[in-house]
């Protein structure tokens, strides 16, 4: 049949997403409590599908193509987790608005502008949801919001967008993100005018490259990272972690007060390796009476020594840290050396781990308790292994890098320091 097609048919049939929709990508008109949805939240594990979901269902409204849409819609929100993150996924990314566009129907970006237009008159704005302010004012009768729950300031950049989607009959928005336990994500569920649509990796696996399904999916499955990034579940708190998801909930707080000392602790890898352990690179300021302030998670993975060491010391200058409090246990004189080789100037203070990671994470995690931990917006990586770590330390096995920079910071700022403080407001 195919085959008798002329080439503009065969064109337009691959352009016709519903035709070749997984189960999870298909449109239904009913939400939860089976009357018309106002939000279609999207979870999914990675490569599941999830961007070209979203990227064709704004494309089936700028056009109102059916079944996704009865009419057309002409002015919509794109939020991403930042502004480069809305960009190089919503907009240009291998499953972004320009790249499943046809020709014909392809809209103008203007990053200039963060704005996308439509030769039909349909635009389209992108926000980033570190900034839930720019969010005030505009208005929408669409929105498409990708990967939330990642965003630093999800309640305040959700909440301000609801209060844009006043345009039209029928306001809608799709919500496409990989799972966690945030308070946000379990509203939305328990909403009765939310559809929710679930799918795995496995569920796009035509489409995935066969290494990664080898080998990604063979090393994870199973485990709590493996089910959440890869099945698309939604993981609640581990039992005998030393945190939960309430805790540090209660522990957040929008801004840090004057800050008398601060101190960036660092948690560097063995190895810079492909795979490798993250360097943990958490940075946390003292304020009045005593309570601690997590101002930021610089963590990340395959950094080469000289890499991390300039991380670590822009972080300090950035902040106007006083100190580095490394761990030296894996590298010795070499941390401190290839720190100095970047700023001989900055005060380096070593630290070595006598004691088992639960012992020296358990006196800090009491902290939390008592209220004398706050968290300056939300770190959900660094959050994730806090209510992931037990007994037995993380349930995917690998090292608690990001809390093991935490708690060195912590511990420094609460063992007391000697010299007069220095009050800085961030």
């Amino acid at each position: 049949m195919l085959a008798t097609l002329p080439p503009t048919a065969l064109r337009r049939l691959a352009d016709d997403f519903a035709l070749f929709a997984h189960a999870h990508q298909e449109h239904a008109e009913t939400g939860n409590d089976g009357a018309p949805w106002i939000t279609w939240l999207v979870l999914g594990g990675r490569g599941a599908g999830k961007t070209r979901l979203g990227a064709e269902w704004v494309r089936a409204l700028v056009h109102g193509t059916a079944p996704y849409a009865a009419h057309r819609y002409g002015a919509l929100a794109l939020v991403g987790e930042s502004e480069r993150d809305a960009r190089d996924v919503m907009v240009e990314g291998a499953s972004g608005l320009l790249t499943i566009s046809p020709r014909g129907e392809r809209p103008l970006w203007i990053p200039t502008r963060r704005r996308l237009e439509w030769p039909n008159g349909a635009v389209a704005q992108v926000f980033s949801a570190d900034d839930p302010d720019s969010l005030r004012g505009p208005q929408f009768d669409a929105a498409w919001c990708d990967e939330l729950a990642k965003w630093r300031y999800a309640d305040a950049a959700f909440d301000m967008l609801q209060f844009g989607l006043r345009l039209g009959t029928t306001p809608r928005q799709m919500i496409t993100t990989t799972p966690r336990p945030i308070p946000l994500i379990r509203r939305l569920i328990a909403d009765p005018h939310t559809r929710v649509t679930r799918a795995g990796t496995a569920a796009n696996r035509d489409h995935l490259a066969p290494a990664f399904l080898r080998t990604v999916v063979a090393r994870y499955a199973g485990t709590r990272l493996g089910r959440q990034e890869l099945d698309g579940e939604l993981i609640e708190d581990r039992p005998d972690a030393l945190w939960s998801r309430a805790l540090i909930e209660a522990c957040r707080v929008r801004a840090a007060p004057p800050l008398s000392r601060i101190v960036v602790g660092l948690d560097p890898p063995g190895s810079s390796r492909r795979g490798a352990d993250a360097c943990g690179m958490v940075a946390a300021g003292r304020g009045e009476g005593g309570l601690v302030y997590v101002l930021e998670d610089a963590s990340e993975s395959g950094l080469t020594p000289a890499a991390w060491a300039a991380r670590a010391v822009a972080l300090v200058r950035r902040l106007d840290a006083d100190a580095i409090v490394a761990e030296v246990n894996m590298g010795g004189e070499m941390v401190k050396t290839v720190l100095r080789e970047v700023d001989a100037t900055v005060p380096v203070k070593a630290v070595h781990a006598t004691r088992g990671k639960w012992l020296r994470a358990e006196p800090v995690a009491a902290l939390y308790e008592q209220g004398r931990v706050k968290h300056v917006g939300a770190f959900p990586p660094l959050e994730d292994e806090m209510c992931d770590f037990g007994l037995d330390g993380l349930s995917s096995g690998r090292s608690p890098d990001r809390l093991d920079a935490l708690v060195w910071a912590v511990t420094a700022l609460t063992a007391g320091s000697r010299g007069e403080p220095r009050v800085r407001r961030l």
